[in-house]
């Protein structure tokens, strides 16, 4: 079996922060991801591996038997732009994308360079919409 690359670690997300976020526009806009991350989840910032903060937790088990514990939703302040991890992916989730402003999409994620390029409110349509989504399909940890 593989190792999750991503995992919860004893790590002080404003320290990460601090260390990690390469502008001040990016710790700016990442204190501000967690209040809203925490507010929307009603879960605490986590360090998950060494340069994601996420919110919550679930349990997955993919059909190859292969298992874990993923962040419900969260981001990382890379250094290119800010990953969030706030999307599904699934198709009646993709109406959401069409008024949440300027991004990129990942695999996985959805890429912004400053939170001020997309719209919060239709951010927190997006993640509420993904917890709901996982607390169907997954088991809920936290």
């Amino acid at each position: 079996m593989t190792k999750n690359k991503t995992w919860p670690i004893p790590i002080e997300v404003a320290a990460f922060v601090e260390s990690f976020a390469n502008t001040d526009q990016k710790r700016l806009d990442s204190y501000a991801l967690i209040a809203l991350m925490e507010e929307v989840s009603g879960c605490p910032a986590t360090m998950w591996g060494p340069s994601i903060i996420g919110f919550g937790k679930y349990a997955y088990t993919y059909a190859s038997g292969h298992s874990g514990e993923a962040p419900l939703i969260g981001f990382s302040p890379r250094k290119a732009a800010i990953s969030l991890y706030v999307f599904t992916g699934l198709d009646r989730h993709e109406p959401m994308l069409a008024s949440l402003g300027k991004f990129k999409m990942g695999k996985a994620c959805l890429y912004i360079n400053k939170l001020s390029d997309i719209d919060q409110q239709q951010l927190i349509t997006l993640m509420r919409a993904t917890i709901d989504y996982l607390k169907e399909t997954h088991s809920v940890v936290s």
